[in-house]
């Protein structure tokens, strides 16, 4: 384009005085790039893996027992390690996390001494023992703790595109209180143990900052690598246990009236009992064998993580999951009788179906054999396949925990981001997808207050909030419901129903969720992913709601009218630029509703907006829906006097 003539540029100098002022400002900053975005051939600009990029994986195979006199869990476990970087590893860092129960750890120093959810046992930790570590040459024994960490020593290093075994036994006390994650529920009939962190577990090595070592704390969640699993639990033999994965010797373990209802339980869409509450205790009934102990054998593939229950008092029910494949599943529960009701644990297994099959329909396909669900001492805590939730949960109660622990699933067990350090990605991403579910399940029999994004300002303005970005062991007890689920929630449902549509918002966020599918994505991959596939430069939105802690702020300073059109004047008082949806309503009650985008903020804080109508406005709203928190709704409506 030609450059303006010079006799023009130097007319408008002319007016202006050469006296010391500071210039005008523009809000180009508040639309500048967010984070280090540039692709590599790790991971492309384009939100997706690049040709080169590559995780590490684990495969375990595990045996342990439990002593439900003791509250002893012993195991052994082998795990194959493959290194799948391109540089050499001398040592791996693995995660020994029952060490978090003892007076000691990080985690029981830096919890307030009133408590707080993640108080735990501090009686606990666990004993590692004949640890041997090959790659080539001679194995190793060498190996150090601390606090929840454990650095396993090669003799020979282990080179790229090879594979080391680490073999060891492991013992530890299981917790009665266990962070609200796993421990102990005492019943009438039997304690129910919900096992977790229940096994030595390498931490994830990426290409991003190495080894990932953040110890375990509390509030922060899980980084794992993804593998298969080959797992068997030794119980007292009038137990029930209920896992991740498939149970592959139910013949041995079972008896042929419950592998005759479960043969039922995979047809059928209503709920069937595989021991129903009469059968609790009733071992000559519920268990082939009569004495000693029985083994369960589960086997899992593809997934970063396993858990299981194990109770004398399981009231235990199953139905079919169907999937759009075609494909089927099914969802159990496992509960004690006292939970039987149908206003409680009776309907969890129809919960966890409707969940199951939502989500796969709506997002990704589920890609596990079951879904269980375990009455538990925990409040609601997920792993692949299996949700601890809590057993005095009934109703909306019980479907929220239901609907949100197998929501995990997707995030972050399909879609494998770090929660130790972003739990926006996994808390905030389900909270947003657990509404829709809501909206979905039984007609909408239970209500959802997700998207009323109104509910949230008072949190919004309130001067000790903390910012999305926040890590979960950072922010404050009364902040992480927003930091990590609320807020992104909100974010998102803004970004589909106000920002991009839809249409553009669900190709993106399927995309992202196929393409990073059993794999480790960053916040810059999930900010590239949607900006690309829903062709759109969101650095304003990342950069404002998600990483920076402003608020939107959105008015209708003044409207003129004059016969043929109107001005309508704009403002953004906010520090978050915000396209303006707004409502027009004329006199004679007609509706047209417009957008003006986001660019608009991008020179100003004030614009002014045309409307060429013969028509009198009689009132402009902006964001009828209520979709967007913004901060003062007391000038977002203008009504003619």
């Amino acid at each position: 384009m030609r450059l303006p003539k010079l006799a023009l540029l130097m007319g408008l100098m002319g007016t202006i005085a050469f006296a010391q002022e500071p210039a005008n400002k523009n809000n180009q900053s508040e639309f500048d790039d967010v984070m280090y975005r540039r692709g590599n051939e790790y991971r492309a600009a384009s939100g997706v893996p690049g040709p080169k990029y590559w995780q590490n994986n684990a495969d375990y195979s595990i045996e342990v027992e439990l002593d439900d006199q003791t509250n002893i869990l012993k195991g052994k476990l082998t795990m194959t390690y493959h290194n799948n970087s391109p540089q050499t590893l001398e040592y791996i860092w693995m995660y020994v996390e029952q060490n978090r129960f003892t007076e000691t750890s990080r985690g029981t120093l830096t919890t307030p001494i009133a408590g707080n959810r993640y108080s735990g046992d501090t009686d606990g930790g666990i004993t590692i023992s004949n640890l041997s570590a090959k790659t080539k040459g001679n194995p190793s024994n060498k190996f150090l703790i601390s606090d929840t960490r454990m650095q396993v020593y090669f003799n020979e290093p282990l080179k790229p595109k090879a594979k080391a075994v680490v073999s060891m036994n492991f013992e530890f006390k299981v917790p009665k209180a266990g962070m609200d994650r796993m421990g102990q529920l005492k019943t009438p009939k039997g304690t129910i143990y919900s096992l977790a962190q229940w096994y030595p577990r390498v931490a994830v090595y990426d290409d991003v900052v190495g080894w990932n070592v953040e110890p375990y704390l509390g509030a922060g969640e899980f980084y794992v690598e993804y593998g298969n699993f080959d797992y068997k639990v030794t119980v007292p033999y009038d137990h029930i246990v209920v896992g991740s994965g498939e149970l592959v010797n139910g013949k041995e373990v079972l008896t042929k009236q419950q592998l005759a209802r479960m043969g039922e339980a995979e047809k059928s869409d209503k709920t069937v009992y595989l021991i129903t509450p009469e059968e609790v205790g009733n071992t000559a009934i519920t268990r082939p064998m009569k004495s000693g102990k029985a083994t369960w054998h589960f086997k899992m593939t593809n997934t970063r993580d396993v858990a299981f229950a194990t109770s004398k008092a399981f009231v235990w029910d199953a139905a079919r999951i169907n999937f759009p494949s075609g494909r089927k599943g099914m969802a159990q529960s496992a509960y004690p009788v006292e939970r039987k009701a149908n206003t409680a644990w009776g309907r969890s297994t129809e919960y966890t179906k409707a969940s199951i099959e939502h989500y796969s329909k709506m997002w990704f396909e589920y890609p596990y054999p079951n879904a269980v669900n375990v009455a538990s001492n925990a409040g609601g805590m997920e792993y692949p396949g299996v949700s601890f939730c809590e057993a005095g949960a009934f109703g909306a109660s019980l479907w929220d925990v239901t609907d949100h622990e197998f929501g995990h699933n997707w995030f972050p067990m399909i879609v494998g981001s770090n929660e130790r350090r972003y739990a926006w990605m996994d808390e905030g991403f389900n909270t947003f997808i657990n509404y829709y579910s809501t909206l979905d399940f039984n007609n909408g029999e239970y209500p959802t207050d997700i998207a009323k994004a109104q509910n949230r300002v008072h949190y919004f303005k309130w001067k000790g909030r903390e910012g999305i970005s926040t890590y979960p062991d950072v922010a404050k007890n009364m902040n992480l419901g927003y930091t990590a689920y609320y807020k992104p929630a909100t974010g998102m449902i803004m970004l589909r129903e106000y920002i991009l549509g839809q249409d553009r918002f669900d190709y993106a966020f399927r995309s992202y969720i196929k393409n990073w599918a059993f794999k480790h994505p960053q916040p810059s991959d999930f900010f590239n992913a949607m900006d690309n596939a829903a062709g759109e430069n969101l650095n304003w939105f990342w950069k404002g709601w998600f990483m920076e802690n402003g608020n939107i702020n959105l008015g209708i300073s003044e409207v003129e009218q004059e016969e043929g059109s109107a001005i309508i004047k704009f403002v953004n008082k906010g520090e978050i630029p915000m396209p303006v949806v707004f409502k027009i309503t004329y006199d004679d009650d007609t509706i047209e509703m417009r957008t003006l985008p986001v660019e608009t903020w991008m020179r100003t804080k004030e614009w002014k907006y045309l409307v060429k109508s013969d028509k009198k406005l009689k009132s402009v709203e902006i964001d009828p829906m209520k979709v967007v928190p913004d901060i003062d709704l007391k000038d977002n409506k203008w009504v003619k006097e």
